[in-house]
């Protein structure tokens, strides 16, 4: 016996169909960023050394941006590092960059040009120091560097801050008791190996591309920074106060560490904009940092620690407007 089916009006038809569509609409809307029209145009972003978590978290960053703004064109910016990063920003030479807060908190205390227009869209993953050395090395601490030489980052590099501030702090300085070299992560490890210097500083995310590579070629060692150096580190300054003392975890580079901690320096990174950039297109890219975190993580390991509850905190700056329309929309 067939079934019976009721008949549908073709006006009820048409009812139902735009009710669907309607529906579906509104569906796309919600799920659409922001619910309108992608920025478009074009940005620089300012990175960093080549072989650096920065250019490598940047260069996935800008992939990201390139789904969700698909007409926003992302120029990359290579850089020393922190501190040429903020001043870029701050004069106008970039428009989103990555920077320690030390960095930040001392372009703003030194009254840098534009300083004062600094504004901050998240808190992203925390820096390493990472004290270098040969495996085998005599240098067993910050204080055994003196009389050698030190790799201590490029001039206008975060490195370059922090690698001075702790040489001070063990009664080093860096101009005369050491003979200091300004190399990056991208020709410090090669140069280490070769035997050119005796130690070199760095400071970013775990691990770093560059170390993993030297990892594979050479064998080296950390050297630690303990918590009694930290203290002094403390009285040097009020930017000082953004260093905290942390642990480099035996899985960061397990061929080297084997199975060990390392005692060592800590600070966070923050992104930051300014504040006349288009708040809107700070908004829409700040969706971007935090919905890409597990997809930049899978390369970038640092980048799975950016979280939506911490990403708000970007002291030394206040939040950009964009950034701060976006962490209320987020809100239960």
């Amino acid at each position: 016996m067939s079934k019976v089916f009721p008949r549908i009006s073709r006006r009820r038809a048409l009812q139902s169909a735009t009710a669907g569509a309607v529906a579906l609409g509104l569906l796309l809307w919600w799920l659409l960023p922001l619910g309108e029209k992608p920025p478009s145009g074009t940005i620089v972003f300012s990175t960093g050394t080549s072989r650096g978590v920065y250019q490598e978290y940047g260069e996935r960053l800008r992939n990201e941006m390139a789904k969700d703004m698909p007409g926003l064109e992302v120029k990359l910016l290579t850089s020393a590092g922190s501190q040429e990063n903020v001043q870029r920003v701050a004069t106008g030479k970039a428009d989103f960059t990555i920077a320690a807060a030390d960095a930040v908190e001392t372009y703003e205390l030194r009254h840098g040009e534009g300083a004062g227009r600094l504004r901050g869209v998240a808190r992203l993953y925390d820096d390493y120091v990472q004290l270098v050395v040969r495996r085998g090395s005599a240098i067993k601490s910050v204080a055994d560097l003196r009389h050698k030489r030190v790799a201590t980052g490029l001039p206008d590099s975060g490195v370059r801050l922090i690698a001075d501030r702790v040489l001070r702090a063990s009664g080093i300085d860096p101009r005369k008791d050491i003979t200091p070299v300004s190399d990056g992560i991208d020709i410090g490890p090669g140069r280490l190996q070769q035997g050119k210097i005796d130690a070199f500083f760095w400071s970013g995310g775990l691990p770093t591309k560059g170390l993993v590579a030297l990892a594979k070629k050479s064998a080296f060692s950390f050297v630690p920074i303990d918590d009694e150096l930290i203290a002094r580190l403390h009285d040097e300054g009020q930017e000082a106060r953004y260093y905290r003392a942390a642990n480099i975890p035996e899985s960061a580079y397990p061929a080297v560490q084997q199975g060990l901690q390392v005692p060592t320096i800590a600070v966070s990174n923050v992104l930051i904009t300014r504040a006349d950039v288009d708040p809107r297109l700070t908004e829409w890219v700040t969706r971007t940092v935090i919905d890409s975190r597990d997809g930049i993580g899978a390369h970038v390991h640092s980048a799975q620690l950016v979280d939506l509850r911490t990403a708000i905190y970007t002291d030394p700056l206040p939040l950009q407007e964009g950034a701060r329309r976006y962490y209320r929309s987020m809100k239960p």
